[in-house]
């Protein structure tokens, strides 16, 4: 069963949205493309006021801004980026290069080789978030990415200085304070005074989302499409439901597209974690934003046992799945589809943040068994990594016969011309004979 929550007010909602985002975001890119660092310029003068001298912060500045932040962010920063880089590095050595000899003189292997140049775009808006610094900029650097060129944008046009602060301690070699799709654009492309990058990461809003979109391939290759940030909890009878609200709105606070999902198999503490959420949202600063989340997209599932918890969580196919059970790490084996686990009360949201949270979804709703975002990885060190292939054959009599292989099997394919590259080593290796006609 589900239990009903309040309808959603539809003057909450607003007018519904006649604004045409590919059609917008193909023209900033067409004109950025055209006309490089003027292009950049006029976007960020119309979107966000912004047109300092230069949108690059130099080292002074950097080091000017970082000295006005509060020392016990400084020490949180760093606190943070440490916990993110011991996890990096141990993802990292997990990713061994490979070679074996699969016959005498036939070697094949593959190597993990960091990307060049990485873009990471740090979100600003209605929160500076910090923690995509860490996921981004430092993960990549963990990697062993030579150079990574962060953007961030203005905040009611004034440098975030919390944000720069994460991004240089976390290895940025290059600072724009550039934001939306300009920032992604001049990124991707390349201007005069922007060097172009390989690959970009990090979330955004949906005209970021958009931008990324439309250049994956063309221009740049991406960490994944983004969507709005979700939450569903897994719960048992002896769950607290003050804690189950409190996180239920840490999340739905995102925007006002983030469900908030409880599944539990006791009726009684999904009443009370709707008490909890009705009183929580009386209160808390954030409550404008929370409150239409949970509106619209709140739901509380009651079940007959854990069992069917796991199941109707797996169709759910969320990022942030938590569980709040007597016995957590059931999960591992119980559940599939997720983007990550956090198991039992003590994870807090601290250990979330550091988290990447976007992720591809078709819709606001459950429209398949499995979200697209579930065939794409998470964020992670790896996503920073190319793995390429190689072969080497060192013995003539192997060749030979790999050509004589090679030929028949191209031929099963009507590819004649690979049939004859294999056939040319059959010949020079051993003595077949071969005639191009």
């Amino acid at each position: 069963m589900v239990i009903k929550l309040k309808e959603s007010n539809p003057s909450n909602a607003g007018p519904a949205s006649t604004i045409d985002t590919p059609a917008i975001v193909r023209g900033v890119i067409d004109d950025i493309r055209a006309n490089g660092d003027a292009a950049v310029r006029k976007y960020s003068e119309k979107f966000d006021k912004w047109s300092p001298a230069s949108f690059k912060l130099s080292p002074e500045e950097i080091q000017q801004i970082i000295a006005s932040v509060p020392k016990q962010i400084i020490d949180d920063i760093k606190e943070v980026q440490e916990n993110v880089r011991t996890f990096a590095k141990a993802q990292k050595e997990t990713l061994k290069d490979v070679e074996v000899e699969i016959r005498p003189g036939v070697h094949l292997g593959h190597k993990n080789i960091p990307i060049n140049s990485v873009g990471a775009y740090i979100p600003g808006g209605r929160y500076p978030l910090l923690a995509s610094a860490h996921m981004t900029i430092l993960t990549a650097k963990v990697a062993g990415c030579p150079h990574v060129t962060a953007c961030t944008p203005p905040i009611a046009g004034k440098i975030p200085v919390n944000t720069v602060a994460a991004m240089h301690l976390a290895g940025a070699d290059e600072i724009y304070i550039l934001g939306g799709v300009q920032a992604v654009a001049a990124m991707a492309i390349g201007t005069p005074t922007m060097k172009k990058v390989n690959f970009i990461a990090g979330p955004g809003n949906a005209f970021v989302a958009e931008t990324k979109r439309q250049l994956f391939g063309e221009e740049i290759g991406i960490d994944l499409p983004a969507g709005p940030t979700e939450i569903l909890i897994v719960a048992d009878e002896h769950a607290d439901p003050f804690t189950v609200a409190t996180d239920l709105l840490s999340q739905a606070e995102h925007g006002p597209d983030s469900p908030a999902v409880l599944i539990t198999n006791s009726k009684t503490v999904g009443e009370k974690t709707i008490k909890e959420v009705e009183r929580l949202l009386k209160i808390l600063p954030t409550a404008d934003i929370a409150g239409v989340s949970w509106a619209r997209l709140g739901e509380v599932n009651v079940v007959k046992d854990l069992d069917e918890a796991y199941k109707l969580a797996d169709e759910y196919a969320y990022e942030h799945v938590q569980i709040l059970t007597q016995n957590p790490r059931e999960a591992l084996t119980k559940m599939s589809n997720y983007g990550a686990l956090f198991l039992g009360e003590k994870d807090v949201c601290l250990i979330r943040r550091q988290m990447y949270r976007n992720k591809p979804r078709p819709s606001n709703s459950r429209s398949s068994p499995i979200y697209w975002w579930i065939l794409i990885s998470a964020v992670w060190v790896g996503k920073f990594l190319r793995t390429v292939t190689y072969q080497e054959v060192t013995d003539p009599k192997e060749s030979g016969k790999l050509g004589r292989l090679c030929g028949r099997a191209a031929r099963a394919e009507n590819f004649e011309g690979h049939a004859r590259s294999g056939d040319v080593r059959a010949q020079k290796y051993l003595g077949d004979s071969f005639e191009w006609i």
